[in-house]
């Protein structure tokens, strides 16, 4: 969903909103350098898992009201994504004790960040900006990523609909108002498609000073 090619993966990077999602604990496991935010990462493991374990069946029941919405070719059935939902799920439950100790797993959240400007070479989102737009404004856009682009070089947002999968009204309106920040904005497609249309995310880009 994030396009990441290798020399992505070798840079510094920063997910945020992740919450009890595999990405850190596969990434990390090899090697690479991440850091997950999120204010989930206030609770106990314990906590998370009890969580995980009330609200899951409400997801999937709510998936397969909705399954028309999505495409079915990387994950083949409802029941093939619960399962790997599952498993991504139980690897951050089995990595978060020792990621919160290694400062992996920090509580915080956008529209502040509590890391020094440039800290890291590639900061990501999923499922957060542009999904909730009617919850999260304009203006709470423009502040989120003007700081993902103050701790990183680059950011990433996939994907770039909202709830219902209509396209968010404020796609457009970001990268018309990045162009005047010293910031290359971009949209661009890529090869991951679930939700029906859901296959492009937004890019920005820090200008070099000249």
């Amino acid at each position: 969903m994030f396009d990441l090619g290798e020399a992505d993966l070798g840079g510094r990077m920063l997910g945020c909103g992740d919450g009890p999602a595999s990405f850190n604990a596969e990434l990390s496991a090899q090697g690479h350098s991440v850091v997950s935010v999120d204010p989930l990462y206030s609770v106990s493991a314990a906590a998370i898992e009890r969580r995980i374990e009330t609200t899951f069946g409400q997801v999937m029941d709510q998936m397969r009201r909705n399954q028309a919405d999505f495409v079915w070719t990387h994950v083949p059935s409802i029941e093939e994504l619960g399962r790997r939902r599952m498993a991504a799920m139980r690897r951050f439950i089995a990595d978060y004790p020792r990621g919160k100790t290694e400062n992996r797993y920090l509580e915080a959240s956008l529209p502040e960040l509590p890391f020094d400007n440039g800290a890291f070479d590639l900061a990501l989102s999923s499922h957060l900006l542009f999904l909730y737009s009617e919850q999260l404004d304009l203006d709470f856009h423009l502040r989120a990523l003007q700081e993902m682009l103050r701790v990183a070089t680059e950011v990433r947002v996939f994907p770039l609909l909202q709830l219902g999968g209509e396209a968010s009204p404020h796609v457009e309106r970001i990268v018309d108002a990045f162009g005047s920040r010293r910031a290359v904005a971009t949209v661009e497609t890529v090869a991951y498609e679930f939700q029906k249309g859901g296959n492009r995310m937004l890019r920005l880009r820090r200008m070099q000073a000249a």
